[in-house]
Order: C-alpha cells, then sequence, then structure tokens
C-alpha cells in the first residue's frame, strides 16, 4: 500500500463507526476497519478498494485485539494519523439486577478494549510526533440515568482515560479528543425500542450517525498544533 495517512476505526461494520469510516475513506485516507461482524466489514469495505481493509476483530478479546495490532503492522507498515475508538457495548439493567459478567463485560468492550487499542498505537506516534487518537464517549460520560450502571461505569471510565491522555499528551505533538454525543439512531436501540419506553428519547429526534462522523471530522481536521479536548453533541 502506498504512503498515505492511515487511520483505524473500531466497531466500523455500522452506526458510528461505519460513518466515520466511509467519512475518512472520503477524504482519501486508508482506513483499517476493525468489527467482529466479517461479511458486513467486507461489504462496506469493497466500494473504497484497497484502501479500506476490513480486519475481523472482537476488541472484547484481547488475544484478538493483538493479532488485529500484528496484521496491521505486518501489513501496511505504517503509523497510524487517526485512532478511533468508537466501538461499545450498551445493554439497561438496574444495578441490583444486573449480571456481573454483563457489567465486565461493558467494562471491557467499553473501557478496557480503547486502553488496549491506544497502548498498541500510541508509542509509535509518540516517537513520530504526530497523531490523533479519538474516543467516542456519550452524554452518559457525564450524566447519570437509570438502568445505566454498566454504560455509565465504563463510559465515566474513559472520560478518565481521556483526561489522562490529555494531560500525558500535551506538548508530545499527539493529540487527544473525547466526542461525547447525545443519544444516536444506530441499531444499538434496535432491541430496546426507545419509541416506546418513558423517559426515552424517541429515534426520530436522536442525532444521527452522520452527525457524529462530521464532529469527528472536524476535530481530526484542525491544525497540528490545535487540539480539541471535548466536543458534546446534542439534537437541536
Amino acid at each position: 500500500m502506498t504512503a498515505e495517512r492511515l487511520a483505524v476505526v473500531t466497531g466500523a461494520s455500522r452506526g458510528i463507526g461505519l460513518a466515520v469510516a466511509q467519512r475518512l475513506l472520503d477524504d482519501e485516507m486508508r482506513v483499517v476497519m476493525i468489527a467482529r461482524n466479517a461479511d458486513a466489514l467486507r461489504e462496506a469495505a469493497a466500494p473504497y478498494g484497497d484502501r479500506a481493509m476490513p480486519v475481523e476483530c472482537d476488541v472484547g478479546d484481547p488475544v484478538a485485539i493483538d493479532a488485529m495490532v500484528a496484521r496491521v503492522r505486518d501489513e501496511i507498515d505504517a503509523v497510524p494519523d487517526v485512532v478511533v475508538n468508537n466501538a461499545g457495548l450498551f445493554k439497561l439493567a438496574s444495578a441490583h439486577e444486573i449480571d456481573p459478567s454483563d457489567f465486565a463485560d461493558a467494562l471491557t468492550v467499553n473501557l478496557v478494549a480503547p486502553f488496549r487499542v491506544i497502548r498498541a498505537f500510541l508509542p509509535a506516534m509518540r516517537e513520530r510526533g504526530r497523531g490523533h487518537i479519538v474516543n467516542i464517549g456519550s452524554i452518559a460520560d457525564r450524566v447519570a440515568f437509570p438502568e445505566n450502571g454498566a454504560y455509565a461505569a465504563s463510559k465515566f471510565g474513559l472520560r478518565g482515560l481521556q483526561e489522562v491522555l490529555r494531560a500525558e499528551l500535551r506538548g508530545s505533538g499527539v493529540r487527544a479528543t473525547l466526542v461525547s454525543p447525545g443519544p444516536v439512531d444506530t441499531s444499538l436501540w434496535d432491541e430496546i425500542d426507545p419509541d416506546n419506553r418513558p423517559g426515552f428519547s424517541p429515534r426520530a429526534s436522536m442525532l444521527t450517525a452522520d452527525a457524529v462522523a462530521s464532529a469527528v471530522m472536524y476535530v481530526v481536521t484542525q491544525p497540528n498544533d490545535v487540539n480539541v479536548d471535548e466536543l458534546r453533541l446534542s439534537r437541536t
């Protein structure tokens, strides 16, 4: 592959991750598209030829993350310019009812996996003195909602990790941004059916995945000496 700008996007087979990957590809970047659904990845990547590299990977599995990183290094041999941690797990249950394994799974996918991805690519970014890590947060990283214990714990944790990253990366040339949208109309809501649950935003009033992708493009296209620390998105 030629020496073009490189992006890595997790959860890239659908929703926000797919929208972000498509926007980066439209911006003439090479994009490593990571997700569990190999068929959906291949279908999404096909229109972009060899600029899109679909990599099947369950980010909840540390062995799979290591294999993904090794494949990216072996097949591309380039340091990412942009890493977008988007893959997420969202289940609703009251704190006294949620299964401990479901709580642990949320932390693994929403917090530990971004840490592992960052840890894999950040050293080379720091050595080069350039790069951008974008973590996709949520309104749930700062606002408490009922039945949201596992998701909120993971997203508050991601917000904490983001703050540490900003402190550690200051002056390094590597940037880090937290993009925190309100509810976004993706397939994540299919089983929850928010239109028929009191207290939930109807899907018609949610943000679109493309809106979040536009926000990501905004932060990664700022001048190299500008860091957008955090971007909060809400529906007008």
